[in-house]
C-alpha cells in the first residue's frame, strides 16, 4: 500500500509517496517554503500544492507542529496563533478534495522511527527528540505512543526549551556545534532526570549532521541518532494514513 505523507514544519513543507510495509519513499519527496505568515488558508494552499505536484489520489497523512486532538489544532508556538482551534483535517481535506488525517509532527516522526528506525525492537521508553524551528517531542513505552507531549517546553534557565536549544537558536545565535551540542546535553539531561528513558532518538534536520554535535552530547543515557533522518515525519504521516483507511 503507498500513502501520502506531508510533514508540515516552520520552515518548510515536503511531502512524498510512501511504501507502508517498508517506510521507502517511492518518488523524490517535494518541498516548499512554509508561508509567512503560516495562516491557516496559506498553509493549506501549500499542502495542496504538494498534493498536486504528486497527482495523489489515495490517503493522505500529515504532520503539524502543534498539539492535534483529532484532527484539532491546539496550540501555536511556531505557526500562526489562527491555527488555535481549527480543525486542520477538515481545513486540508476541503483544500485538496481527499481523505487526509493530522496529528503532531513529533509524534509521527517517532511513529515512524520506531517501526523502520532507530526504535525498532527496543524495549522500554523511548523518548524521540526533534530538532527544528522548535523542539518536539515524542514519548513511547513499549512501543505505544502517548501523544502531544510538549517537551520542548520544559523551562531550561527560565525559558524554554526550544529558545535554548532548539535547531534555530543555534542559527539564530551562529553557535559552533560543540556548544550547540553541550546546550542539547543540558536539555536532555532535565528529561532523563524527569523520565528515566532508555533511549533517546535525535530527528529534525541537524539529524543528518549528528558526528558533528553528539560528541559534545555527555549523558548517562543512549542518544542516537534518527535513522530516517528528516523523512521521518513524511513516513510516519504515511503510515498514519494507512492506519485510518
Amino acid at each position: 500500500m503507498q500513502c501520502l505523507g506531508i510533514d508540515i514544519g516552520g520552515s518548510g513543507i515536503k511531502g512524498a509517496p510512501v511504501a507502508t510495509a517498508t517506510g521507502e519513499l517511492t518518488a523524490e519527496r517535494e518541498r516548499l517554503e512554509t508561508p509567512q505568515p503560516a495562516t491557516p488558508d496559506a498553509v493549506a494552499d501549500t499542502v495542496a500544492r504538494v498534493v498536486d505536484h504528486f497527482d495523489w489520489e489515495g490517503p493522505i497523512g500529515c504532520t503539524f507542529p502543534a498539539v492535534v486532538r483529532s484532527g484539532v489544532v491546539h496550540t501555536a508556538a511556531n505557526v500562526d496563533k489562527t491555527w488555535i482551534g481549527t480543525d486542520a483535517a477538515t481545513l486540508f481535506g476541503q483544500r485538496t478534495g481527499r481523505d487526509v488525517v493530522v496529528m503532531n509532527d513529533a509524534d509521527l516522526a517517532g511513529v515512524a522511527e520506531m517501526q523502520f528506525g532507530a526504535g525498532k525492537g527496543v524495549d522500554g521508553q523511548v523518548v524521540m527528540i526533534t530538532l527544528g524551528t522548535g523542539i518536539g517531542s515524542a514519548l513511547f513505552y513499549r512501543g505505544v505512543l502517548v501523544p502531544n507531549t510538549e517537551l520542548g517546553h520544559i523551562q531550561l534557565d527560565g525559558r524554554d526549551a526550544e529558545e535554548f536549544a532548539s535547531g534555530r537558536v543555534r542559527e539564530d545565535d551562529d553557535l559552533g556545534w560543540k556548544e550547540w551540542g553541550k546546550r542539547v546535553g543540558a536539555y536532555l539531561h532535565a528529561l532523563e532526570d524527569l523520565l528515566w528513558p532508555d533511549l533517546f532518538i535525535l530527528g529534525g534536520g541537524v539529524s543528518k549532521k549528528s558526528d558533528k554535535f553528539l560528541p559534545s552530547v555527555d549523558i548517562r543515557t543512549p542518544v542516537v541518532p534518527a535513522t530516517l533522518l528528516n523523512n521521518a515525519g513524511i513516513v510516519g504521516a504515511a503510515l498514519m494514513a494507512a492506519a485510518a483507511t
